[in-house]
């Protein structure tokens, strides 16, 4: 069965859910840049300069302890009543909490009540963001023609990287015009003050969008026949039970491109300013014109999955290019010369955009129609906790244990070893029928046996 969208109103849906997307992480991202810049010593100033840093970064991963919660819930709405709604709700979280971390005082002012604050602006932050995703990314998927879905899957990652740079941008435009006081004092909450425009006018984007239409095909159907088709009251608890092995296998494939994504963007930051000496605002923008390049490169890796005939060749052959530039990667670095620095992350950026492109079709399609809110949900937001949440922590702690970035070099290798086993294990389903739901794939496998 086939229904995707015309091309022109898959360009408005494209256009639409990068926004909404760019958004989300803009308000989110920022908070891994704040952390390693200013956070530490607003928040924590009774620490010593790495502790504090430590902790900054220790809240940055509550943030992402929440997001499996969200995940779960928006899996749960999604597969029983939309991918829409779930968006909508998430786009109001992650812009009240964004905007009520803009206002909290220091611990200067109010003391240890500015620590727990900011602890539970930044879980309700996660929910927000582990609520987000799953639906941005079946939106497209499943609108998208099948010969065209990697390209289409991987747009929705793009939204990611605008919102980065957008952050970073903002971050660098503050650090040039203003002084160091002034840009601890009050700079660094401009960011979060606006997010809370940013995403009333994402939450309006979102209102327009239509469910996809693999979902209003469900919806449609007399309850027999839901049930007949396998649409539950309980889609979590059958993507739980019956696709716990795809669940593990998605949050395994995330695990290196997680980690090495919130070092780029974060550990990277307070790596090359401590240990290297690089200014703020240089290793700012090293990293957000190296970024940016992902806005061509995930949508070229994508495309190219089409042409391939294979989501998990790319995404296995980028793997291993991780794992071999983790060296390489800090030896440019370490060097300390700008335009090295620079090349160092644009080879990182281009091998993580081999997976990360690709990665949004490939979750897609090892979930039935039923299920695939949740089961790529939860695989996507509980890789997100032990990879991305605690990078930028356990990079710091390395760094300060062995003083040197060997041991940051073989924590990527690790990751990267984990998700090559995990994808290696995926069953490839290029271009399967998203419109199948559990039963008529249990049928379809009872028949053929």
């Amino acid at each position: 069965m086939n229904s995707s969208a015309p091309t022109a109103k898959m360009g408005r849906l494209a256009a639409a859910a990068v926004f909404a997307t760019a958004l989300e992480w803009f308000d989110f991202l920022i908070y891994a840049t704040a952390a390693a810049l200013v956070l530490g010593p607003l928040f924590f100033p009774a620490a010593s300069p790495v502790a504090g840093t430590l902790a900054s970064f220790a809240t940055f991963a509550v943030g992402f302890v929440a997001r499996p919660l969200g995940g779960i819930i928006a899996g749960h709405v999604g597969d029983r009543f939309g991918r829409k709604p779930p968006l909508v709700a998430a786009m109001l979280l992650m812009g009240a909490a964004t905007f009520t971390i803009g206002l909290l005082p220091g611990y200067a002012t109010i003391g240890v009540w500015a620590p727990i604050l900011l602890v539970l602006a930044r879980l309700v932050q996660g929910l927000g963001v582990g609520a987000q995703w799953g639906g941005a990314a079946l939106l497209l998927t499943e609108h998208a023609p099948a010969e065209r879905r990697g390209f289409y899957g991987s747009l929705v990652q793009t939204g990611a990287i605008f919102g980065a740079v957008a952050g970073n941008l903002f971050f660098v435009l503050l650090t040039t015009t203003l002084t160091a006081d002034q840009f601890a004092a009050w700079g660094w909450r401009i960011p979060f003050l606006s997010g809370l425009l940013l995403v009333l006018i994402g939450c309006y984007v979102q209102l327009k969008i239509e469910d996809t239409p693999v979902f209003r095909e469900l919806q449609q159907q007399t309850a027999a026949a839901k049930r007949e088709a396998g649409l539950r009251k309980a889609p979590l608890v059958d993507a739980v039970r019956s696709h716990w092995r795809q669940i593990l296998q998605a949050a395994g494939a995330f695990f290196v491109v997680n980690a090495t994504f919130y070092f780029l963007i974060s550990g990277m930051l307070n790596y090359a300013t401590t240990n290297i000496g690089m200014s703020r605002t240089t290793i700012l923008w090293c990293v957000m014109l190296a970024g940016l390049t992902q806005v061509v490169s995930m949508p070229f890796f994508g495309a190219l999955t089409d042409r391939m005939g294979s989501r998990k060749k790319l995404y296995l052959t980028g793997t291993v290019l991780m794992a071999v530039f983790a060296f390489p990667m800090f030896w440019l670095v370490d060097t300390g010369s700008v335009p090295l620095v620079l090349i160092a992350l644009l080879i990182a950026f281009t091998i993580h955009a081999t997976m990360y492109g690709p990665q949004a079709t490939l979750y897609a399609e090892m979930f039935p129609a039923d299920v695939r809110y949740s089961g790529a949900s939860l695989g996507y937001q509980f890789a997100s906790v032990f990879a991305g949440g605690l990078a930028p922590f356990i990079t710091t702690a390395l760094l300060a244990a062995t003083g040197s970035s060997w041991s940051v070099a073989l924590y990527i290798i690790a990751t990267a070893m984990i998700t090559f086993v995990a994808v290696a294990s995926i069953k490839e389903r290029f271009r399967r029928d998203l419109y199948a739901t559990s039963s008529e794939e249990q049928v379809a496998a009872t028949s053929s046996s």
